[in-house]
């Protein structure tokens, strides 16, 4: 079976956890391959008994929540160990099992000098700050391309762990100390910290590329999951508010190990209207009522930092913009309920600047943040659909927005969102 990709076509936050979810009793491996604890999936789980149990996860995949399935942190991601081992002991007490976790042993290591570093280093930025979290994720993408990080490897032999946080001390040290008035940290300390965790983690840990590549020979289906989106990747995003990694269908690529040749499917997230966290161009913002209505209904606050998110309505050229990047063969479009009640519900289709109609992004950073929406206005619908289950359940005008959005976005819309919940998903197209 060849792999498929799930990426996020806005700025994240779309619901790539939930569609991963609902694929991951089809599929035998999740795979994260990109970013680190600087964002999360909520997934909301239904009980026999009729209540549902949420798990908000910011490391892990979350196929981990899936019986059978192997959750995989691969080559790409950046790993707090930390959080890593919180996380996992907040599942095994809620009763989810956690042994089938592996972990790349090329994946790369947040060193507590590099949280230091992303939090310092925002705050003396002031106005021309990124948003970043603050837990250490650029600095180590840094260190990774200027060839002085820590991988997960390292820590299994403490000689070479011991060189490689020496040389990185060498370089952040100085900063720290003569830029930001920091005392760094000791060699001893970080050693220290980074080998309690060895003996636990060394069950883990193996070579996930090839662990991948011999699923697929045996026919086994592995779904590559993206953290953060394609307007935040680091190559085609909106440069330089965007993370530190590969966050599009490419990215999955290198930041798991799996070839090109075997990726045969790319499903793509996007979020019924839009929203985005941290410093930005954002072209359909809303600083109204309606903004706040989205905000509120939508519980549009950030998984991993509770930050309030910033909203907006679905823009159709970032749709098309991640279908072309990402080569998207299939669109989840989520959170539909949230648009319920509205009377008339705008779709940016295009964008004006400076008096010059622009139907796809425009190349240039200061065209995009000077960029004014050009809207449809499409009908809105007032019936509850939170209970629908097929596309002829949805109230017409429900209907023709997707319908719509689906003709400006570049690609087929085959599955809907229309609640929370894991069973709460309208499905067009069958997506494996």
């Amino acid at each position: 079976m060849p792999a498929i990709a799930i990426i996020g076509a806005q700025w994240g936050d779309e619901g790539k956890g939930k569609a991963t979810d609902l694929l991951g009793s089809r599929v035998d491996y999740v795979v994260k391959f990109n970013g680190g604890n600087n964002a999360g999936h909520t997934v909301v789980i239904p009980q026999p008994d009729g209540t549902s149990e949420k798990y908000a996860l910011h490391l892990l995949p979350s196929g981990i929540l899936t019986p059978g399935c192997t959750p995989v942190i691969g080559n790409g991601v950046v790993v707090d160990l930390h959080v890593l081992f919180e996380e996992l002991e907040a599942l095994t007490k809620r009763g989810v099992d956690v042994g089938r976790l592996r972990i790349s042993a090329n994946a790369h290591l947040i060193a507590d000098y590099n949280r230091t570093l992303d939090k310092v280093t925002e705050r003396f930025l002031g106005s021309r700050r990124i948003g970043t979290t603050g837990r250490g994720i650029g600095p180590t993408y840094a260190d990774k391309m200027n060839r002085i990080g820590i991988r997960v490897q390292d820590i299994f032999d403490e000689k070479i762990l011991r060189q490689k946080v020496e040389g990185a001390l060498d370089l952040k040290g100085q900063v720290l100390t003569k830029i930001y008035n920091r005392r760094p940290p000791t060699v001893d300390e970080i050693v220290e910290e980074l080998l309690a965790y060895a003996d636990r983690l060394a069950p883990m840990v193996c070579d996930t590329g090839l662990l991948l590549n011999q699923a697929l020979d045996r026919g086994e289906t592995v779904l590559l999951e993206a953290g953060q989106a394609t307007l935040l990747d680091v190559d085609h995003g909106t440069y330089p508010f965007v993370t530190s990694s590969s966050a599009t269908s490419g990215g999955a690529c290198t930041g798991s190990g799996i070839p090109p040749t075997r990726l045969s499917q790319v499903i793509a997230i996007v979020k019924a209207y839009t929203t985005r966290v941290g410093e930005g161009p954002f072209p359909t913002e809303l600083f109204d009522d309606d903004g706040e209505h989205l905000r509120t209904v939508g519980a549009e606050f950030g998984t991993t930092t509770g930050r309030p998110r910033r909203c907006g309505w679905y823009d159709a050229v970032i749709a098309r913009y991640a279908a072309r990047v990402n080569g998207v063969t299939d669109f989840v479009l989520t959170k539909l309920d949230v648009l319920t009640g509205l009377e008339k519900v705008p779709v940016c289709v295009a964008y004006d600047v400076d008096g010059t109609r622009h139907d796809e992004m425009p190349v240039n950073q200061s065209d995009f943040h000077h960029a004014t929406p050009i809207f449809e206005h499409l009908d809105g619908w007032a019936e509850d659909i939170s209970g629908a289950r097929t596309f002829a359940d949805l109230p017409v005008n429900a209907q023709r927005y997707v319908e719509a959005v689906e003709q400006m976005s570049g690609a087929r819309i085959s599955a809907v969102g229309v609640g929370p919940s894991r069973d709460a998903t309208v499905v067009r197209h069958e997506l494996i």
